[in-house]
């Protein structure tokens, strides 16, 4: 379920806060870090996980994994790649939405105040935008997080 079904009515929206089902689970997904950071009442130091479409356009976006993990970032699913202290992860939004399928980058986190559960509620008055399909809005466990440099690997959630 979209809540907007004119496309016209989203150009006010400066910098929309989605609301919608992840790969992962129920996030917030945004260009707009400020904006999140509020929503979260978190604190600005500790940054967002970008979300990229696919690997195009986050190789396009000036991003580098080191060659000797290549084919382990793109093989893997459900997992947030932290390298150089830049946290991203490549997901293909399920949802055919134009809205999603627009931008070729999000910065997401989990829709809930922080370290909090989730609460519809709550996360419906702060999104701008709503993506729902059949199944819902389903919290489920989050991303695994894998910090990688040019020799090793570490699992760090």
């Amino acid at each position: 379920m979209v809540r907007f079904k004119s496309t016209t009515r989203l150009s006010s929206l400066d910098v929309p806060v989605i609301l919608t089902q992840t790969d992962t689970t129920v996030g917030f997904l945004s260009q707009n870090s400020q904006k999140l950071y509020e929503i979260k009442s978190r604190k600005s130091t500790k940054p967002f996980i970008k979300v990229y479409k696919d690997f195009k356009s986050f190789l396009t976006d000036g991003n580098r994994v080191p060659l000797s993990q290549k084919n382990f970032v793109r093989r893997s699913k459900k997992t947030t790649f932290i390298v150089k202290n830049r946290a991203f992860r490549v997901a293909k939004i399920n949802l055919v939405s134009q809205v999603l399928r627009d931008t070729t980058w999000h910065y997401s986190t989990s829709a809930n105040k922080s370290k909090e559960s989730f609460n519809r509620e709550f996360c419906e008055t702060k999104a701008d935008i709503i993506i729902e399909d059949n199944n819902g809005l389903i919290e489920s466990s989050s991303s695994s997080l894998i910090k990688i440099n040019e020799v090793k690997r570490r699992k760090i959630r």
